[in-house]
């Protein structure tokens, strides 16, 4: 039995599901079936009880669930000591990040890496830091620079890189958003925000507006991207919340101001996360190694 087939039969055992095993697994519910009899064939004994509204192992399907596992396992172990064994790093990482982290955070790392393992490829991503996290859930990527979730799932390693501060930006150039935030006492109900989809940085806004007892936000626009978000405010849409780190390296940074607010707002980390699982594989343990130092 090839480790393809035993992998297969794992996720299988564990979602107990034809399409969203073949889904994530990227194979076709046929080929999926066709490996499950095949291994059935091989052993003489059903693995699973299957009908038109459930899947059910039995138990030497829980027996072979074992077996399977260790085998991976070994399999695992086999070849990272083989690439461990080699003088020199060689193979793909990859990243995803926001834009700004790409100017911010991640050139020392990168420099520091490609240094001391030349031979690695870096495939980088840009995006939405607010899908970094499924990023690498879903097996898209190895790493993703990422604000730390509220939630942080127990499968993951989160390695903080720096505290990012949070402002209340409103544009400078004349409209009628400027004038409303350059009166004497802010009405804070009259505002219209530009404000995050959803994520951390979206909830400590919540946060933020309920503090200041005034009702529900105006919300112009949510925006999925703090840079676009910054721009949209430097337009005179209205006025929005980023990341202090956004501000600072974003083109129009100049055409946008700091407001002070009544309530603070609460900072948030900012790291780069992987699986566990893969802590001690040869790349990701060399990379971490990199952000660590």
């Amino acid at each position: 039995m090839d480790i393809k087939s035993l992998q297969l039969f794992v996720h299988l055992a564990g979602s107990l599901h034809f399409s969203k095993t073949a889904q994530a697994m990227h194979v076709s519910p046929s080929t999926l079936s066709r490996n499950i009899q095949r291994i059935e064939e091989e052993l003489s004994t059903a693995l699973f009880v299957r009908d038109n509204r459930s899947v059910v192992l039995t138990e030497a399907g829980l027996l072979f669930k074992h077996y399977a596992l260790q085998q991976i396992e070994q399999w695992l172990l086999l070849k990272r000591a083989i690439n461990q064994s080699k003088s020199e790093l060689e193979g793909q990482i990859n990243l995803y990040c926001s834009v700004t982290a790409v100017y911010s955070h991640l050139p020392p790392i990168l420099e520091r890496f490609r240094r001391l393992h030349p031979k690695v490829e870096i495939k980088l991503s840009t995006g939405d830091s607010e899908r970094a996290i499924d990023q690498v859930l879903g097996d898209q990527v190895d790493f993703a620079i990422t604000a730390h979730p509220d939630n942080l799932s127990t499968r993951l390693h989160f390695i903080k890189l720096a505290e990012i501060p949070l402002s209340i930006i409103a544009p400078t150039t004349p409209c009628a958003v400027t004038q409303q935030v350059n009166q004497a006492t802010i009405e804070w109900q009259n505002i219209t925000f530009i404000l995050p989809e959803h994520g951390a940085i979206r909830r400590r806004f919540d946060n933020w507006y309920r503090l200041l007892k005034v009702g529900k936000p105006q919300i112009y626009a949510s925006v999925a991207g703090h840079e676009a978000l910054v721009s949209m405010v430097a337009l005179g849409c209205g006025v929005g919340i980023a990341p202090d780190v956004v501000v600072e390296n974003s083109p129009v940074r100049d055409r946008v101001q700091n407001l002070s607010t009544p309530v603070p707002l609460q900072s948030f980390d900012l790291g780069i996360c992987c699986y566990k699982t893969r802590v001690n594989e040869a790349l990701i343990s060399a990379f971490i190694g990199c952000i660590e130092g």
